[in-house]
């Protein structure tokens, strides 16, 4: 993904998150003012509180800002690997940008957050020590 079309995607997502908790504070004033339950449930009617709900759209409003901070910093904090990697077919290594090869572990450590850890697949396992394969039942 470019550079361009991950801004793009975060701008989106943060608007969608703007929209939906407006859409909750809409809801919470027209609550207010229509009284709702007493209209749609026939629920007691109950007088206007425009500073309870001035203080309720004040608390939405921050933890509106919250989530849109916490949802920066993680589109901040990702990384892509995209495009074609020409891989060698015998070694694995790859070829970077300034055709260098390197080791496949070593250009995803430089390219991202990833950490490697190793193991061993069932079918190395079986080839390579079959006697002591940890996948055998």
């Amino acid at each position: 993904m470019k550079a361009s079309a991950k801004h793009f995607f975060a701008r989106q997502v943060i608007a969608y998150e703007i929209a939906a908790f407006a859409a909750v504070i809409l809801l919470l004033w027209l609550d207010e003012f229509a009284d709702l339950p007493s209209r749609l449930l026939g629920a007691e009617a109950t007088p206007v509180n425009w500073r309870e709900s001035l203080f309720e759209s004040l608390i939405i409003a921050a933890l509106c800002l919250a989530v849109i901070r916490l949802t920066s910093n993680l589109f901040q904090r990702m990384k892509y690997l995209e495009g074609l990697l020409p891989v060698c077919s015998a070694c694995h290594r790859i070829r970077g940008e300034h055709g260098d090869w390197q080791p496949l572990e070593s250009y995803i450590l430089d390219q991202s957050d990833a950490q490697f850890t190793h193991g061993i697949c069932p079918d190395c396992a079986e080839e390579l020590y079959p006697e002591y394969n940890p996948y055998k039942k």
